[in-house]
């Protein structure tokens, strides 16, 4: 399979927008956000001047705030080419004047919300085929996703989970997004959540993917769906069960515990980079062969 060409920045949610201050020192925060932003890297990763960055709107029930919100931070930046794009139902991603916009987009950035919402306004529609096309094949096309919005852009996605009986088979419901990332699962305020468990029962039903786990204001910069960078100032968590000894997952049923034995888990701050097809791990900007 030929790898895509273009750029995927998943973040995990309350991404720093550079708007809170320190007393007294606002320029302090200001400089380190600018410096070690993700927004920040997401601009960089673009064309530079004259920028386009589309921010869809369709996972959050409060697509107006939310959009400004992006609007002001990419300003921030130096970005003034920036466009709310509130697609919220199938018939908005439709839209002559909406699906133009995406074709001509450098960047698209889903908002978070519900990352159910995205799937089903998206599923099988012009707007997610220009989307699924243009990062296969334009190396300049960036799609970014924060919380639900990182989520969805996995082929398979965690839709739902029953936080009080975490580790029994059937706690965590999965199904499809928008497979623009194959073989890699997408969870979100990880850390904080406390949500290795629901990782683990996702891969344990698909072993064969990577469950990546981003804590807030923290996220991976994807090139060619393999090389995952650690952005942002919280840590990412690779969970990696292609090598199971035992996964009891197919052979119980609904209310038993889980057996996962060999499973792999990484932890990985800013600087750090991971392959998915080799499992090695380098520092970031370091030069690297046969990457694909």
């Amino acid at each position: 399979m030929v790898p895509p060409k273009g750029k995927i920045v998943a973040i995990g949610g309350n991404v720093n927008k550079g708007f809170a201050t320190v007393k007294d020192r606002p320029e302090l925060l200001l400089q380190a956000y600018f410096d070690q932003g993700i927004l920040k890297r997401i601009h960089d990763e673009l064309r530079g001047i004259g920028t386009r960055i589309e921010v869809v709107t369709t996972a959050t029930n409060y697509p107006e705030q939310e959009g400004k919100a992006y609007t002001d931070a990419f300003l921030l930046l130096g970005c003034d080419n920036v466009g709310i794009l509130p697609i919220q139902t199938r018939e908005d991603a439709g839209r002559p004047d909406y699906l133009e916009r995406l074709r001509k987009a450098d960047a698209i950035m889903f908002t978070g919300g519900n990352q159910q919402h995205i799937a089903e306004v998206f599923y099988n529609t012009e707007a997610l085929h220009i989307l699924q096309t243009r990062y296969q094949q334009e190396a300049k096309f960036l799609i970014s996703g924060t919380s639900a919005g990182a989520m969805a852009l996995s082929g398979t996605m965690i839709k739902g989970c029953i936080e009080t009986d975490p580790l029994i088979k059937g706690t965590v419901e999965l199904g499809n997004g928008l497979d623009l990332l194959t073989n890699i699962i997408i969870d979100t305020h990880f850390v904080n959540r406390r949500r290795i468990p629901r990782m683990i029962e996702a891969i344990a039903a698909n072993p064969s993917h990577i469950g990546i786990g981003l804590g807030e204001d923290t996220g991976i910069l994807i090139t060619h769906n393999n090389c995952i960078e650690t952005i942002g100032s919280g840590l990412v968590i690779i969970i990696d069960g292609r090598n199971l000894a035992e996964n009891n997952y197919n052979h119980i049923t609904e209310g038993e515990p889980l057996c996962v034995e060999n499973l792999l888990m990484h932890v990985l701050p800013q600087g750090r980079a991971y392959y998915v097809a080799t499992g090695e791990f380098v520092t970031s900007g370091a030069s690297k062969t046969a990457s694909v």
